[in-house]
């Protein structure tokens, strides 16, 4: 069989995929025929050719054998999304959506992974590639982009089925990424200072090469004394974007208010008299001033995280939940506004660091696109486990307390600026 052979068209029940790139030692082929006989299918290698070097990219071309058309539809659904492209030269099929805010029926749920649709012959990228999205195309300017539901307007055209996609699953190699440091997504018993010198060496080098770094920070980082190190990542240019919630933020401008975070002084440890008090009344304190950057701007507002941001141009975002107080006049309480404006921020960032935050650290994973590098830093492993677990595949995690990390991380990008300098 040769990839296009009439037996392939003689059985509705048989497809054939290609499948290339680093696809031994990244572990996709056997990954892939797994999938296939884990639903029940079974395959027949045709054809394959293994690069010689690690350099060296391999092809496989696989007869992909299910017992019906609903199987095989499904098997092939599957391994689309690492990287099998069914072989023919066939167009992807769009569809107009019938109403707003919904997909058509079949539609093309995407990854995020770089994507290509075909469209007149033609293979086009897929822009702001995103997870759990569809694929609008736009024929009249041959472009295709990813689209969340609640976006969807009616007559808008959307890839239905996988016939004329094919995905590029990010080459995962060891070190490809440089986090040697882990071969595993979790580090719970690895070198901690060697995995933070290499934190370090990627801001360092994202600063220098003149590209973004977002963090994605928890009011951990406040209760763990851990400003002061935080503040010095951004007066040295580490950090260009910051998004959290109301709490980070409430419990820093506390800090620089009062001297505490929820009520407890950071200085000594004591519970202030009233202090319970003290995160309302910062709250307060800035609704009064008309806003965090007015405070800053009036005198108000004269150290912390959220200062720093203000005094060095660093964006923030801060998404609002059910359960804050106030909030703080910044924060975007519409959920689905603050997901368009996160989309909007990420385009790019090329390196994520998220600390101490669960809830934020799996929304912001759900919108990067497979090729930004994350690192999530956190005590809790559950916390990058449910990543991995929600599709964030190219997380890897330290566990470690925030004050510690934080601390490390700014001693070690501090030497780094010396080494450079001399």
């Amino acid at each position: 069989m040769n990839g296009k052979g009439s037996s392939v068209a003689a059985s509705p029940h048989v497809q054939e995929v290609e499948i290339s790139g680093h696809i031994i030692d990244s572990l996709i082929l056997p990954k892939i025929l797994d999938a296939i006989s884990a639903r029940g299918g079974t395959f027949r290698i045709d054809r394959i050719t293994i690069g010689q070097r690690r350099s060296d990219p391999s092809y496989a071309l696989v007869e992909v054998q299910a017992p019906s058309d609903e199987v095989l539809r499904e098997i092939i659904s599957t391994i689309s999304d690492h990287g099998a492209t069914p072989v023919g030269d066939v167009d992807c099929r769009l569809e107009a959506a019938d109403i707003d805010g919904a997909f058509p029926p079949a539609f093309y749920s995407s990854t995020n992974q770089r994507t290509e649709v075909r469209l007149d012959g033609r293979w086009i990228p897929v822009a702001d590639q995103e997870m759990d999205c569809g694929v609008a195309v736009d024929p009249q300017t041959s472009t295709a982009r990813c689209v969340p539901m609640s976006e969807v307007r009616k007559e808008q055209l959307f890839v239905v089925g996988h016939g004329g996609v094919r995905v590029f699953p990010e080459d995962r190699r060891e070190g490809k990424h440089g986090f040697e440091f882990m071969n595993s997504a979790v580090s719970t018993e690895k070198p901690k200072g060697v995995a933070v010198r290499q934190i370090a060496q990627d801001l360092h080098r994202a600063k220098r090469d003149g590209q973004k770094t977002l963090v994605v920070g928890g009011p951990a980082i406040v209760h763990t004394g851990s400003v002061q190190h935080f503040s010095r990542l951004i007066r040295g240019g580490y950090v260009h974007k910051l998004f959290a919630g109301n709490a980070l933020a409430t419990h820093d401008i506390e800090q620089a208010l009062y001297g505490t975070s929820l009520g407890v002084r950071l200085d000594c440890g004591d519970i202030a008299e009233a202090g319970h008090e003290h995160h309302l009344r910062a709250i307060n304190h800035i609704r009064r001033a008309g806003g965090i950057r007015k405070a800053v701007e009036a005198g108000e507002l004269n150290s912390g995280i959220m200062f720093e941001c203000v005094r060095n141009n660093v964006d923030f975002l801060l998404a609002g939940s059910i359960r804050d107080d106030g909030p703080l006049p910044e924060v975007i309480t519409d959920v689905l506004e603050a997901q368009r404006q996160m989309r909007e921020q990420i385009r790019d960032v090329s390196f994520c660091l998220m600390i101490a935050t669960t809830l934020h650290s799996i929304a912001v994973g759900n919108l990067l696109p497979a090729w930004v590098k994350v690192v999530c830093v956190d005590i809790n492993p559950s916390t990058v486990i449910k990543l991995n677990d929600r599709g964030s595949a190219q997380t890897v995690g330290l566990v470690t307390d925030v004050e510690p990390f934080l601390r490390a991380l700014v001693h070690e990008v501090e030497a780094l600026e010396r080494s450079a300098a001399s």
